[in-house]
């Protein structure tokens, strides 16, 4: 098993760099799939539907010039449901004690209400800003236009990079741009380490998106993983992961169990097949359960052990 922690020593050569990055951007803007690439390792999960990003989620990328600590946020979108609200305070903490603040935008939708918002949080921040263009591989070379010159209308002074962050182009000079504003400082973690996500947060991650990869509509937001057991038997060298994946409904149970239980081992062979990479040379054994678990996403003692 693969432990990510902080260096005990101050790892620190003269010109090293060092610095945190909040990452803000609007659900589906390509933040997660940014992060993954920087990091050239998954990170944080990505699916189709919007705020699937739920946590504060770190990413460390690290090369001669010194290392970037990623964080990667929830999509800010504006509603006023329990959960959501959650979502848009874990964002804003995520930017009040930051050194840099990446600003992804999506260049195929066009400016609304969302990124006035977003934009009043960043100017208030008072941060350090770097602004990056995503999809620039598919959109229109009017949106790219529209997009880049509503930016410099309110970052007139903040560098702008024009990046796919799923084809990975444009992010080499991205991550030029982050180095100049970072300081110099020694590397907060070992030069290996590309996140410091518990064990079993990312094992819930890894079902998670799974499960809301086999799912549409409203189900993907009504998902929420519980690893419920590690058990490790150093002298089998087996490990074996029992979890639930909970939604709100019995009818949702019923979608992502699937007919003659077909949609939870799908799940279960795409999830094996991730996590076995955790555990490379272990014999592996991964029990999955479905659960309804009601009106989940309006309950206090729920969303705070989540978010």
């Amino acid at each position: 098993m693969q432990v990510f922690t902080l260096l005990s020593l101050p790892s620190i050569i003269f010109g090293m760099k060092s610095a945190t990055v909040s990452i803000i951007g609007r659900p589906s803007s390509g933040k997660s799939t940014l992060v993954n690439t920087i990091c050239e390792r998954k990170v944080s999960i990505t699916a189709r539907s919007p705020q699937t990003t739920r946590n504060a989620i770190r990413g460390i990328f690290t090369d001669s010039r010194g290392q970037l600590i990623l964080t990667d946020t929830p999509g800010y979108h504006l509603n006023d449901q329990k959960m959501n609200l959650k979502l848009q305070e874990t964002t804003r903490n995520a930017l009040n004690d930051t050194d840099i603040i990446l600003y992804v935008i999506d260049s195929k939708r066009s400016d609304g209400i969302e990124e006035q918002a977003i934009i009043e949080i960043i100017k208030s921040s008072k941060t350090p800003l770097v602004v990056a263009v995503n999809k620039e591989d598919i959109a229109k070379e009017r949106e790219i236009e529209e997009s880049v010159s509503f930016i410099r209308s309110q970052f007139p002074d903040s560098p702008v990079c024009l990046i796919s962050a799923f084809k990975d182009t444009g992010v080499d000079e991205l991550l030029i741009e982050l180095f100049k504003l970072a300081p110099e400082g020694p590397m907060l973690y070992d030069s290996e380490a590309f996140t410091d996500q518990p064990l079993e947060f990312r094992l819930a991650e890894i079902i998670r998106e799974k499960a809301i990869h086999r799912v549409s509509d409203e189900i993907p937001h009504a998902i929420f993983v519980d690893i419920v057991d590690i058990e490790h038997d150093k002298e089998k060298n087996s490990i074996w992961i029992r979890a639930s994946i909970n939604v709100e409904k019995e009818s949702q149970k019923g979608i992502l169990v699937g007919k003659g239980g077909e949609g939870i081992k799908k799940i279960r062979q795409e999830s094996f097949k991730e996590i076995r990479q955790i555990f490379p040379n272990m014999k592996l054994q991964l029990d999955l359960r479905v659960k309804a678990v009601s009106k989940w996403r309006k309950r206090d003692t729920i969303l705070n052990r989540l978010l």
